[in-house]
């Protein structure tokens, strides 16, 4: 083996220290971390709970100057990640090496791994948005605002899926994908931990074991409650109209259709409750036998739409959407409309904001806590495996939903049968809706108490996960030990913002704290970029001139000549 003073290279980092305590309440823990992220959550509840009115206005404002002003560094961000985890896959020497040491085999089969996979990353936003995002865009969308296709006609089919497939699709898996490759590539080689301060060794090495790695790691648990706690205002609110639709009782809406407060409490204590006594049990119990379940009833759901719903014309449908997809996704990807003070410009800009922009904030603000779980659950996979299991396999499955639910809906509104009732339902009941024109209406509640089923169990899994991942990263790294009186605390937490900000004022809300919090995370996010590139970049050349890649080879390298 070479020596160290005839290489051009230096092997890699594979210490990264990170004080945590050793005894008490705080045992296991970065007080450093654990303590700020503890008080600026709670500083935005009490926010939200005792001053109500000045929360919404102020989140408002600042919101309204952030999406403004930062817009074109999302959605040029958002295409950089996704660009840059396919060229990692696709270069013959990058794709090639592992997550983990060489020859280990992954812990989970393919299919709990893709289990797991959707229920953390989407799972509960398909449920809301299979139906929702199509008819949104059947009705506006660019192309409609500029006046090349009638709203809610035949030709505004296949544009209203190349923009719902640009938000849930490549961009939206690219970011997690990115984040959870940094991470998992730096922990699983070179045993760091598995925290996000890591995944930006290879850029600042020791310095992030000091103040700048623990505001980084504050940074990203912050971001990760709001963008969770977006997934679960979702999810709450389309559990509440799916007790409703199943006959429960009038206190579960209000006059205007919103759910209650009532309503709101009790789904929480309910589904935060069961979400905690999961997370006890940790990844390789309660969340791995939940996505499992998720999965199989997902599939189920979908049969259901493939035989009396849109059926072959949906798979036609589909292929011919992926290719307008596709062909677009350069140009897609890419624009950012100026506003030019126009009508039809400043439609566009606002299309823009309300869409595109919130979707890349949002899978920003959730790619800390979906990237983590995706490192967790993916040590002893290639970097090609990864990348093309993590961005293709999940986008076609988000596809196919939107297709076959989404497609469906839209079908019984073209052809009359719905007489707008869906169009006309709020976005968290449109499946519902879309259940009852299909089909008869005892096969319809049997159906939407699945969906019901379904959706409890998506949350469940999204909220533990959630809460096992922000432990992770308070604990430096480390995934077990005593955590039950944190986890506790993290469950409540999130129960009492979402509630809290469903009740004054909404999903939009907890939309706007999300969009606000995801922005100092998307710098580290950029920087997440520039470090796993150069992270492989390294290891590469490392390779060639036989210098160890990994912690376990660093071991028997000769620290002096």
């Amino acid at each position: 083996m070479p020596e160290t003073n005839e290489t051009p290279i230096s092997p890699p980092l594979v210490e990264l220290e990170i004080n945590t305590h050793d005894r008490g309440f705080y045992d296991g823990f970065s007080r450093e971390v654990t303590i700020p992220s503890k008080i600026i959550v709670s500083l935005i509840i009490m926010w939200a709970i005792f001053f109500p009115v000045s929360a919404n206005e102020t989140l408002t404002v600042v919101n309204s100057s952030i999406v403004a002003n930062f817009s074109g560094w999302y959605v040029f961000l958002v295409a950089a990640l996704m660009t840059t985890c396919l060229l990692l896959a696709l270069i013959p020497q990058a794709g090639s090496l592992r997550i983990g040491n060489p020859g280990e085999k992954p812990e989970f089969g393919f299919f709990s791994w893709f289990a797991m996979l959707f229920g953390a990353g989407i799972g509960i936003g398909m449920l809301t948005y299979s139906t929702g995002e199509p008819l949104a865009h059947f009705q506006n969308n660019p192309d409609i605002i500029r006046g090349t296709v009638a709203a809610a006609s035949p030709e505004a089919v296949r544009p209203a899926y190349v923009y719902t497939f640009l938000h849930w699709g490549l961009a939206a898996w690219g970011c997690y994908g990115l984040v959870g490759l940094a991470i998992g590539y730096v922990a699983y080689r070179r045993n760091l931990p598995l925290t996000i301060r890591s995944a930006l060794a290879p850029l600042f090495g020791k310095t992030m074991e000091g103040g700048i790695g623990h505001i980084v790691d504050i940074v990203a648990v912050v971001a990760t409650i709001l963008g969770v706690a977006v997934t679960m205002g979702l999810g709450v609110e389309q559990f509440v109209a799916g007790l409703s639709r199943l006959g429960l009782g009038d206190w579960l809406l209000d006059a205007s259709g919103k759910s209650t407060p009532t309503a709101i409490i009790a789904s929480l204590v309910l589904l935060v409750g069961a979400s905690t006594l999961s997370a006890l049990s940790g990844v390789g119990k309660g969340i791995k036998w939940l996505s499992n379940i998720n999965l199989g009833l997902s599939l189920a759901l979908l049969a259901l739409f493939a035989v009396v719903g849109v059926g072959l014309a949906g798979l036609e449908l589909l292929g011919v959407t992926i290719v307008d997809y596709l062909l677009s996704l350069p140009r897609t990807a890419l624009t950012l409309f100026p506003s030019d003070g126009t009508a039809i410009g400043e439609a566009l800009v606002r299309w823009q904001l309300d869409w595109s922009v919130f979707y890349w904030a949002w899978w920003i603000a959730f790619a800390p806590f979906v990237g983590m779980f995706i490192a967790r659950i993916s040590r002893g996979r290639t970097v090609r495996e990864y990348v093309l299991g993590v961005m293709i396999v999940p986008s076609l499955m988000c596809f196919v939903w939107m297709i076959l639910v989404g497609g469906t809906a839209i079908e019984l509104e073209l052809g009359g049968q719905a007489q707008g009732t869906i169009l006309a339902a709020p976005i968290s009941d449109q499946l519902y809706a879309t259940l009852n024109v299909l089909l008869d209406p005892g096969v319809a509640a049997i159906v939407s108490g699945l969906v019901v089923i379904l959706l409890m169990t998506y949350l469940i899994t999204s909220t533990d996960s959630a809460i096992l991942i922000v432990n992770t990263i308070n604990g430096a790294g480390e995934t077990d030990g005593q955590r039950r009186r944190h986890i506790l605390f993290w469950g409540f937490a999130l129960a009492v913002m979402v509630g809290s900000m469903l009740i004054i004022g909404g999903i939009d809300a907890i939309r706007t704290t999300m969009i606000i919090g995801a922005l100092p995370f998307s710098l580290v996010v950029a920087l997440m970029g520039v470090a796993i590139v150069k992270a492989i970049a390294f290891d590469i050349v490392r390779k060639r001139h036989g210098v160890p890649t990994t912690a376990d080879a660093c071991e028997h390298w000769p620290d002096e000549p």
